[in-house]
């Protein structure tokens, strides 16, 4: 990488509300899926590091949970121990709203920023907007209110204006050696994401209560050559969620598994044999031992 003494390098946290676009942002930005999407809330449940290396830059986005108040159980407060660490770490925070919107729920997740980070506000989902004439008084709100570097209206969804946002965030970076090589684009390795992949599966079958109380143990993942096989468990808090999860004839379950194995092949570039099975562990939410056991804490 042809580095020289103006070369900028650092950690960019992206955070903003529930359902808002950061997944979607971090992956656009990246140029792969690398943070799960749905459109329920809470999705994401690890902080995920995206890298973008460019002849003058390396950015490391840390794509974040949502601060948990929803749930009052040893899984929220893990989360939020891991957002408030990963938010102590970052160079510059780019705050994620929504175009048009600043909600009570977005001043929250202000408060919880530090005013000695370089902030830029991402207003997502511009193509929402029918009247973008609009979009200058609701900056020139946002600006006396907040002490961001610059409003930037942009799509993640389709990549508008993003290439405007990297320029802004590259300004922002404190000049520095990169921490990873070139062709790195995350810290997180594949049993990670066969994991991450199934849950969003999960996040997207079930209904709206039950995929909070489920999660996804990797028991086994070998890789030989271009084939991964995989063995995963789904644990439920329920024996009624087992059979929700599996489905009549185990058909839910395949299809999840079979939207997860496609998934992982993009993303490995090859074959994948992947077994899925479901496990009742009771109140694996609460227990500091089993959380610890699946990364949270």
């Amino acid at each position: 990488m042809g580095q020289d003494a103006e070369f900028r390098s650092g950690q960019v946290g992206i955070v903003g509300r529930p359902n808002v676009g950061k997944s979607t942002l971090l992956n656009r930005l990246v140029g792969q899926k690398l943070s799960i999407t749905s459109r329920r809330p809470q999705t994401t449940r690890h902080p995920i590091r995206g890298i973008v290396s460019t002849p003058v830059a390396q950015c490391v986005f840390v794509d974040t949970p949502g601060f948990q108040g929803r749930f009052a159980n040893a899984l929220g407060g893990a989360m939020n121990r891991a957002v408030t660490s990963s938010l102590a770490e970052v160079d510059v925070v780019v705050l994620v709203i929504i175009a048009g919107r600043y909600l009570q729920e977005d001043e929250n997740v202000t408060r919880r920023l530090s005013a000695e980070k370089p902030l830029i506000v991402a207003m997502n989902k511009v193509d929402r907007v029918s009247d973008r004439s609009t979009l200058l008084a609701h900056i020139e709100g946002l600006a006396a209110r907040l002490p961001a570097r610059a409003f930037i209206p942009v799509c993640a969804q389709d990549g508008y204006q993003l290439d405007e946002l990297m320029r802004e965030i590259v300004r922002a970076l404190p000049v520095r050696e990169a921490t990873f090589p070139d062709h790195q684009l995350t810290d997180r390795d594949e049993r990670f994401f066969a994991g991450e992949f199934i849950r969003e599966k999960l996040f997207r079958a079930l209904g709206d209560e039950i995929p909070y109380a489920t999660a996804v143990t990797i028991d086994r993942f070998e890789e030989l050559g271009r084939l991964r096989r995989i063995h995963a468990t789904i644990l439920v808090d329920k024996s009624s969620h087992k059979a929700i999860v599996i489905g009549e004839h185990g058909e839910r379950l395949k299809a999840i598994a079979s939207s997860a194995r496609r998934d992982l092949e993009a993303l490995y570039a090859g074959k994948v044999y992947l077994q899925v099975w479901v496990k009742v562990r009771r109140g694996w939410s609460d227990d500091r031992g089993e959380l610890k056991r699946l990364g949270y804490a």
